[in-house]
């Protein structure tokens, strides 16, 4: 098993950019949640997180260390076995545990500060005498505890980098700032510096030794018994479905559902890719069930419910075609596990899993997910390294119940038919202009609302589409893309000229926050 890093998450916001942190210099780590309070503080790791852990990093928190019922940990226990870096909450309560003082600062300090660097060591090796960093925290370390010593400060914060001299512990180091986030120009390395100086990490994390060791425990999971999965054609479950394929073969079924409301001919090119991967997949076509499930339903919720309803009964329909099935897979990646778990902190998003959630408990299958793991970024590369085609890989995120969501109203066959020309348009028109990759995502909305307008000599009374283009890392925040306008033009006319139905062509420029990638 690979050694690791574990990353104990006290709500921050930040706390999945110290994983991406760490994964990105090959090393693996997990969160874990804080103890809620002191009262369960004392106990060890779980045997199964403590396993080949090379080192313990404590995240940020929106609590403070004074807050009656905030998230503690016992790190004296921890520090004695395992190097600790407490990262500002993190780093105030690893203060106060060895009998610091912790209080609130004069002012709010927010933003950027520039750390002087007082006295070199492993952690600020190779870090600049004066380096911008990025500070988010009301409360302050006033004082440290016998036994620590200041190795940074800033103009307006006296302890800004420390680390113990009590040869009783591990190495424990703190930081009163972010060095996970973007604004502190040499966090990344103070970061590597932790987990190769410090822990001793091997860097040995890689695509191919993922591949290996997930397949070699596929097979022990899963030895000679069936597994059913359902496959959408994008990134996570393609390179799930691939991974799972070379560890048991043909034993793997993969069901593809056409719900009517995928993309243009993607059902046909999806069979087509997953078949010359040589995955067993059975393509399904159930569009006129799904189109008469959501006739009459106008809001989201109705219509995502009627989906999710839909697609249970017709996956649950095929399994009962194959019989001795065991195990059901998915493809769960890293977020969707950290956000379906409600984590001590108000900065943490639950949401519901995505994955064939609310499979009839009936079907009693053991899950597989062999990517839950991995970040998105991460799951490409496992994929390019399987040789899964860039088409695959680079395809744009894609809501779970399609089409349905960017029709705002009631959902038509004839509703998806001009969304999906007016979508292949810009999508191909994307591509063609080497745009694609520029952004994060990109789809169309059509609009339930009709305007006046003029082909020829004719006056026609259409519909009008929104095109949407954001870039981001990972979904959680986004801003609008700042696509040509001579492209915006180009496409708009094609799409006019094109699709009989629309006459009107706008673009989005809202940012998420406030507004959502998806207009539902």
């Amino acid at each position: 098993m690979a050694e690791k890093i574990l990353i104990l998450d006290f709500g921050s916001q930040y706390t999945q950019l110290i994983a991406r942190a760490v994964r990105e210099v090959n090393v693996y780590c997990e969160i874990i949640t804080a103890p809620p309070n002191p009262d369960s503080s004392g106990q060890a790791l779980p045997e199964r997180e403590a396993y080949n852990v090379k080192g313990i990093i404590l995240s940020g928190s929106p609590f403070s260390v004074n807050d009656d019922g905030a998230p503690m940990a016992d790190i004296k226990k921890l520090s004695e076995k395992l190097p600790v870096l407490g990262i500002c909450y993190g780093a105030q309560l690893t203060a106060k545990a060895f009998g610091g003082i912790v209080e609130k600062s004069d002012k709010r300090e927010y933003g950027r500060a520039v750390l002087k660097i007082l006295q070199k060591n492993k952690l600020l090796k190779d870090v600049s005498e004066t380096s911008n960093v990025w500070m988010s925290h009301s409360d302050t370390i006033k004082k440290l505890p016998d036994g620590f010593e200041i190795l940074g400060t800033t103009e307006s914060i006296p302890v800004a980098a420390f680390k113990t001299t009590n040869s009783n512990h591990k190495t424990i180091y703190g930081l009163q700032f972010h060095p996970e986030v973007y604004h502190s120009a040499e966090g990344k390395k103070i970061i590597k510096n932790f987990l190769v100086d410090i822990c001793g990490c091997k860097q040995d994390w890689t695509p191919a030794h993922f591949i290996t060791d997930t397949i070699d425990a596929l097979k022990k999971q899963i030895g000679d018994k069936k597994v059913i999965m359902a496959l959408s054609g994008g990134v996570d479950s393609t390179v799930a479905a691939t991974l799972i394929h070379k560890a048991i073969g043909k034993n793997l079924f993969g069901i593809f559902v056409d719900n009517g409301l995928l993309r243009k001919d993607e059902f046909e090119q999806v069979l087509s890719t997953c078949k010359s991967l040589g995955l067993n997949i059975k393509g399904v076509d159930a569009k006129d069930h799904f189109y008469a499930k959501l006739a009459g339903k106008v809001l989201p919720e109705e219509k995502r419910k009627a989906i999710g309803k839909s697609f249970i009964e017709i996956f649950d329909e095929e399994a009962h075609k194959i019989t001795g099935i065991d195990f059901l897979a998915q493809g769960t990646i890293y977020p969707d596990v950290i956000e379906s778990v409600s984590v001590h902190g108000p900065s943490v998003t639950i949401k519901s899993h995505h994955n064939v959630g609310g499979l009839p408990a009936a079907m009693n299958l053991q899950l597989v997910e062999p990517l839950r793991s991995l970040f998105k970024d991460e799951v490409r590369k496992v994929g390019k390294e399987l040789g899964i085609p860039d088409e695959i890989l680079s395809r744009h995120p894609f809501p779970g119940p399609g089409l349905a969501i960017r029709i705002l109203g009631e959902v038509t066959q004839e509703k998806v038919r001009l969304l999906q020309l007016a979508d292949a348009i810009y999508t191909n028109g994307l591509r063609k202009h080497n745009l694609y990759a520029t952004v994060w995502q990109a789809g169309t909305i059509l609009l339930p609302v009709k305007s006046v307008g003029v082909m020829g000599d004719e006056r026609t009374y259409e519909f009008t589409v929104v095109l949407r283009a954001v870039t981001s890392v990972d979904g959680m925040t986004a801003d609008w893309a700042h696509l040509p306008y001579e492209f915006l033009a180009e496409i708009s006319s094609e799409i006019i000229n094109n699709v009989r139905g629309i006459n009107r062509v706008v673009y989005d420029i809202s940012s998420k926050p406030p507004a959502t990638i998806e207009w539902e």
